[in-house]
């Protein structure tokens, strides 16, 4: 971190203790008690944000913490940036719309990492992101190929499609007024990462033609075949999202056109 602070470099971390999550596969809470799965607590992540908040203070380098999914670990990054230091959070579509409780029916599409948690974390989250302490939201896009999510839940790998579907979730399942979202997916991601002389940028002349146009009033249903994506596994199958992106432009060149992925 000392060397990462004289170089200029944002250290981005996924928050785990792994010791604490061998062989988990949802999060430690009365659900997985109940199906009698091997639980993931919250724990695991909250100690890993505490210690780079601390180290933090100690270094002075700028940290950003991957996908916070725990009420408590939003308690400590508001704590941590009231105190002045350099951090900055991002949290994925899929944590603020989806519980622990879709894992009842053993289905691999809602195994992700970290875990889906509580009804209590998601509004958490929802108020972090409303308030300025999370900063960005991030897709955490993770295709897997069919087979393996076909898998009994313990083998499958973790991770969801989040890509194409984040703007419908967002829209749908936040009160964050259209600003706040294009802050959240856009400028602020830019910002953090580096990037905001190309993206993130206010569309003038002269500026990168980096663009996405969306309609954020419409809505529509999400099946797995329709999307851009090689691979399949959505949970958000047969959900009505809100708001879809119609046109993408990237350096220039119109890389989806009415919807449709073009590359």
């Amino acid at each position: 971190m000392e060397y990462a602070k004289d170089l200029g470099i944002v250290l981005a971390q996924h928050c785990e203790i792994a010791s604490m999550t061998e062989g988990a596969v949802m999060h430690e809470g009365s659900c997985c008690s109940h199906l009698g799965l091997p639980g993931w607590p919250a724990l695991a992540e909250e100690l890993m944000v505490y210690r780079d908040i601390e180290l933090c203070r100690i270094t002075g380098a700028r940290v950003h913490i991957l996908h916070l999914s725990t009420a408590r670990s939003v308690e400590l990054v508001r704590a941590a940036k009231a105190d002045g230091l350099p951090i900055t959070a991002e949290a994925t579509p899929h944590h603020i719309s989806l519980t622990d409780e879709q894992l009842r029916g053993f289905d691999p599409l809602f195994k992700v990492n970290p875990p889906l948690r509580t009804r209590a974390d998601i509004e958490a989250l929802k108020r972090g992101l409303k308030d300025g302490t999370i900063d960005a939201i991030a897709t955490d896009h993770a295709p897997h190929a069919p087979h393996t999510k076909e898998l009994a839940l313990d083998a499958a790998p973790p991770g969801m499609l989040g890509l194409e579907t984040a703007l419908g979730v967002v829209l749908a399942e936040t009160d964050l007024s259209l600003a706040e979202v294009i802050d959240r997916m856009s400028v602020a991601p830019a910002r953090i990462a580096g990037v905001a002389d190309q993206h993130g940028c206010e569309v003038a002349a002269g500026s990168p033609a980096n663009i996405t146009v969306f309609d954020p009033e419409i809505t529509w249903s999400v099946v797995p075949e329709e999307l851009a994506s090689k691979s399949r596994n959505t949970p958000y199958v047969g959900r009505t999202l809100k708001g879809r992106v119609r046109h993408t432009i990237l350096r220039g060149e119109a890389v989806v056109v009415d919807g449709e992925a073009k590359k």
